[in-house]
């Protein structure tokens, strides 16, 4: 073959793939951008928000002595709003973040979908939700240890309610350590509810 005429096939190779390129590669950059975005972890997307109350204390208000390690220690009464569809379960935790660690004061998982609320005292009688677990607080105690600051300054009890696309495979008496890596990237939804707490000073 001449040396002209292998040049031209050779530049017209080179057109076709160049060609198939501009084609190709630009369906090819999109399609690996769904891929990519279909993979990020719920944790990663903005989150819906549920409502939760309580009629044992007003969102940002005093939390009674009755749920307190100064009163009768009762878990709240905590109701929370429809769920969004894919909710496998609910978990709840309250903690206090004004504590020198972050302190947990109760962590329920397991919850099933249908169930929007937790009455008051749940924990203490064993009134969770068939199915339902409890984990170890910071007290090193199965289920609800209410506020116990050290006298002076309010600490703030946050209680988060997460609606979770999976059912933990977590036995009862899961640590926070735990609970938090297995809602990882399983978060749908979440709400929560502040009240405060402070003892007198001594």
């Amino acid at each position: 073959m001449k040396p002209r005429v292998r040049r031209i096939k050779l530049e017209r190779h080179a057109r076709r793939i160049t060609a198939f390129a501009l084609i190709f590669l630009p369906g090819l950059v999109v399609f690996l951008i769904l891929c990519q975005l279909r993979s990020i972890p719920v944790q990663g997307q903005a989150r819906l928000s549920l409502q939760v109350s309580s009629v044992s204390f007003a969102d940002g208000g005093t939390v009674p002595n009755r749920h307190t390690c100064d009163g009768e220690d009762v878990s709240p009464a905590l109701h929370w709003s429809h769920p969004p569809a894919g909710t496998k379960s609910f978990a709840v935790v309250m903690n206090d973040p004004d504590a020198p660690v972050d302190f947990t004061h109760w962590m329920v998982y397991n919850i099933p979908p249908g169930v929007w609320g937790l009455a008051e005292g749940a924990s203490a009688r064993g009134g969770i939700p068939p199915g339902s677990a409890e984990g170890t607080n910071d007290f090193r105690r199965l289920g609800y240890g209410g506020p116990c600051p050290p006298p002076g300054k309010p600490h703030h009890y946050v209680v988060r309610l997460y609606a979770l696309d999976i059912r933990l495979d977590l036995p009862p008496g899961a640590t926070r350590k735990q609970l938090d890596a297995a809602i990882e990237r399983h978060i749908l939804a979440e709400g929560q509810i502040v009240g405060i707490y402070q003892r007198a000073g001594q």
